[in-house]
């Protein structure tokens, strides 16, 4: 393999799917600010996703609606001035 072509920064990340809460640890390079205690008490970076494959339909069989836009415009129209 050609060297100096792949990352040096590689380290575990918890990667959160936000839609149902639930985490997964790999490796990855991924920039994040977060940290959180994984489940053998050690602090990761953590990197948040809207959806991952425990969460897509095409991976659960089931149709999940996430509704991140529509919560907001909500929220927007409620408490706009009138």
């Amino acid at each position: 393999m050609k060297p100096e072509i792949h990352p040096k920064n590689y380290r575990l990340v918890v990667f959160r799917d936000m839609s149902n809460e639930q985490s997964f640890i790999t490796r990855s390079t991924v920039e994040t600010k977060e940290t959180v205690k994984w489940e053998d008490g050690n602090e990761y970076p953590l990197y948040k996703l809207e959806i991952s494959n425990l969460s897509h339909p095409f991976f659960t069989g089931k149709v999940n609606f996430v509704d991140t836009a529509g919560r907001i415009d909500k929220f927007n129209k409620r408490y706009a001035k009138k």
